[in-house]
């Protein structure tokens, strides 16, 4: 294997683990913070500390088409799929809001599929992500009895707007060539989505809500560093250099370490029914990995 796939597996295990604990931190931090300020501080954070860093190193940073291009990608990765997910998880516990987001690989490379522009599905593919759909679905029953519920829906119609924007940004990023370094340009997509959602934030009139205490601001600090710094560009490094249909199976993996820090952290219930889920899933992500050949990205130049 090659020295830049081990470091994008490596990538792809790393947003596998660690967004799989962000859940239980963004449900923290929304019990204190507004949604969108704190969403919004966290990548703006990120991003300006990146940027001067290259700054400081003399790194040319992006301008005109790549900058928009990637204006583009944080916009719907970050600001809408990050923020509709922040703030779904006001109405929605953070173990079902990982539930929901394994119907992700569907729509990702469903799209990318119908887009022509990626890897055709195949019958591993497919085959996998059933399994992983079926898993989640079984999970999911447990808590069917909340669908009529008013927050309850306000959270399952912020998840699917997430889904679709997180879906539609990694399929542009992947195939939209932006001359830039993949850590350049993160920051770039960070620092532009971290400024929507502070604006949003403030038009809301989040900021007289907006007051740390010790809890939120553990969780505002793990999120910054290991969900935006490490988690973040972990995440474009494997969708540039790993096939879509793979790298999107982090989202059968994420519910299972949620739902176990669930059961670690706040005493909830695992089920033998939410056992046997994730030996489903986990099935479904091995199946997937099998089908899915590995090709390197062609929207990013390392220049």
């Amino acid at each position: 294997m090659q020295k830049e796939n081990i470091k994008a597996y490596a990538a792809w295990i790393a947003i596998c683990i660690i967004w799989g604990t962000t859940y239980l931190a963004i449900r923290i931090g929304v019990g204190h913070l507004p949604p969108m300020l704190f969403a919004g501080l966290r990548w703006l954070t990120a991003g300006s500390a990146l940027l001067i860093y290259f700054k400081i190193r003399k790194v040319k940073l992006p301008r005109g088409k790549d900058l928009l291009n990637l204006s583009i990608v944080g916009l719907a990765l970050i600001g809408c799929g990050n923020g509709l997910v922040v703030t779904a998880e006001k109405f929605v516990p953070s173990g079902i809001t990982a539930l929901f987001l394994t119907t992700l690989p569907l729509w990702m490379v469903g799209g990318e599929a119908i887009s022509g522009l990626g890897q055709k599905l195949n019958l591993k593919i497919i085959v996998g992500l059933l399994f992983g759909l079926a898993g989640a679905v079984l999970i999911f029953s447990h808590d069917i009895k909340n669908i009529f519920d008013s927050s309850y829906i306000i959270g399952m119609f912020c998840l699917t707007g997430s889904v679709i924007c997180w879906s539609f940004g990694s399929i542009y990023s992947k195939y939209k060539k932006v001359k830039v370094p993949l850590f350049v340009g993160s920051s770039i997509q960070m620092f532009v989505a971290g400024i929507a959602q502070t604006i949003v934030g403030l038009l809301l009139g989040e900021a007289a809500k907006f007051h740390f205490n010790y809890e939120s601001f553990l969780a505002f600090s793990y999120l910054l560093i290991m969900g935006s710094l490490i988690g973040y560009g972990s995440y474009i490094y494997a969708i540039a250099h790993l096939p879509l249909s793979l790298v999107s199976t982090y989202a059968y993996i994420n519910p299972i370490i949620a739902l176990f820090l669930g059961w670690l952290i706040l005493d909830e219930q695992i089920t033998i029914t939410i056992v046997i889920a994730a030996v489903i899933i986990l099935i479904g992500v091995l199946i997937v990995k099998q089908g899915a050949k590995i090709v390197k990205n062609p929207s990013w130049s390392n220049s």
